[in-house]
């Protein structure tokens, strides 16, 4: 059964939530995120993505840039935007999104649950970026970033969230500015804490890292590096699976594996139905993929035979990945190869034409999401999906909650 603490968030002042609140440090590029903070001297990304405040000659993964981060987190601190929560707490955070809302329960989940596989995964991670947010958590002394998890839903505690939300008023409730709602409620009550921590410790078997693998893969490794109980915990928001919405995940690859265009449409129709469309195709069920190459849009479908019914095998990513990605264009390992980069749903099938007709990427595939029911199936049998399977919308702000290690 699950491990979860309450703890003492470090937290904006309420005024300025909405400054401080930041989208995740790996959604946005660098200029993406030095464009986003302009004018905005509270907004996490100070943090997150502190190379935003230094030259842009120098390596993110720099140990400067770590050291700023850190540098900036004390700022924050001593200019009373954050503060530090006097008694460990759970907190509730509901997100709203085209008038559907969730909410997750924000705690510390145990690292020993994640190592004995009681937190599972469904995706490999990608060790420069493992390695990236361990010099940060290190550097920082605080986990920045939120673990988004989810667990079949347990009614008594669908009841407990319930009746505390409806009955307490949140301590942060606005919309930031891409239309998304955020509502964090504190339970600070000492029998409601209680609760839930037995709840969840009775009750709830595993739980599934839904977004975060590389913040989850980070946190186990530097607490085997560190002396401290707080470091036996890791930042995670955990949702009721039923709650969540997948978007598409896509792919933008960088060459033809040496092919001509119409050579690799010729290795490509082996496999697949191709059709060409008139406008941009976004995939209506399983097995169907978008493919851009050369200003024009194709229809996919993948033929009978080519995948079975195994959990893992009849994922569309592994369907693209045994008959085309492996095969034709080489791509062996997706975690390692710079040759193909991924683009979330949210970015909508314009920015994968931007991609391809700018020239830097040779084509691009876009995918029917993966299901909530497929992801626990995927990390029930011990398989894992390959990276970037997932792309979960809304996504959680940073800097509303940060966990403290050191």
């Amino acid at each position: 059964m699950i491990t979860i603490v309450p703890f003492r968030a470090l937290r904006p002042e309420a005024q300025f939530a909405k400054a401080v609140a930041s989208k995740p440090y790996d959604v946005l590029s660098s200029k993406e995120a030095k464009i986003e903070a302009q004018g905005n001297p509270n907004t996490f990304l100070h943090v997150t993505k502190s190379e935003i405040d230094l030259p842009e000659s120098l390596d993110v993964h720099s140990k400067e840039v770590y050291e700023k981060a850190n540098q900036n987190l004390q700022a924050f601190i001593s200019r009373n935007v954050l503060f530090r929560e006097n008694k460990p707490c759970y907190y509730l955070y509901r997100l709203t999104m085209n008038g559907k809302s969730q909410t997750g329960l924000v705690c510390g989940s145990s690292l020993e649950d994640y190592e004995n596989g009681l937190i599972k995964k469904h995706e490999l991670t990608r060790p420069e970026k493992e390695l990236d947010r361990i010099n940060h958590i290190k550097l920082t002394g605080a986990q920045t970033g939120n673990v988004f998890m989810a667990y079949k839903n347990i009614p008594v505690i669908d009841e407990l969230v319930a009746k505390w939300t409806s009955e307490k008023s949140p301590q942060y409730d606005f919309i930031a500015d891409d239309g998304i709602q955020h509502s964090i409620w504190i339970v600070s009550d000492n029998d409601t804490i209680h609760s839930i921590t037995c709840s969840f410790k009775a009750l709830v078997p595993c739980t599934y890292i839904a977004d975060g693998h590389h913040r989850a893969a980070s946190a186990a490794k530097v607490k085997l590096s560190l002396d401290n109980l707080n470091a036996s915990y890791f930042l995670t928001t955990i949702f009721p699976s039923d709650q969540l919405t997948i978007l598409d995940y896509n792919r933008v690859i960088k060459d033809l594996n040496g092919l001509s265009v119409e050579e690799f449409l010729k290795r490509t129709e082996e496999k697949f139905i191709l059709q060409k469309q008139t406008t941009a195709f976004r995939p209506t069920r399983l097995h169907e993929f978008g493919l851009y190459i050369q200003d024009q849009w194709y229809k996919l479908t993948a033929k009978e035979g080519t995948y079975n019914e195994g959990p893992l095998s009849i994922l569309d990513i592994t369907i693209m990945q045994d008959n085309l990605l492996g095969p034709v264009l080489g791509i062996i390992d997706q975690r390692i190869d710079k040759r193909i980069d991924f683009v979330g749903g949210m970015r909508g099938l314009e920015e994968l034409e931007n991609r391809v007709n700018s020239g830097e990427w040779a084509l691009a595939i876009s995918f029917y999401p993966v299901s909530i029911d497929q992801l626990i199936n995927i990390a029930d049998s011990g398989n894992v999906m390959p990276p970037k399977s997932t792309w979960f919308e809304p996504k959680l702000r940073d800097g509303l909650l940060t966990y403290i290690i050191d």
